[in-house]
């Protein structure tokens, strides 16, 4: 259920950036979550860096929701690491 009501939040963040959220928002978030990533620590962030996905616009889209993502300003849990998000060029 957690996962669930989490993949919501991030189809929401997604929302005003792609204009086929209705139809294909919670398949764009699953994409970009099963996708795959490279995690680099520095002294005070997390970078996580998510491979791009299919298509510019998509790409595009979920690089809105790491940029929604950063601004909130999350930490990892138990630690003060700040998590970066980021999609990686093409």
């Amino acid at each position: 259920m957690v996962a669930y009501q989490i993949e919501g939040n991030l189809v929401e963040l997604l929302r005003p950036h792609y204009h086929r959220t209705e139809n294909e928002g919670r398949t764009l978030i699953q994409s970009a979550l099963m996708s795959s990533a490279s995690i680099e620590p520095t002294e005070k962030e997390l970078c996580i860096t998510l491979a791009p996905l299919s298509s510019s616009h998509r790409s595009k889209a979920e690089a809105s929701v790491c940029n929604e993502l950063n601004r909130m300003g999350v930490a990892f849990p138990d630690t003060d690491l700040r998590l970066r998000f980021a999609v990686a060029e093409t």
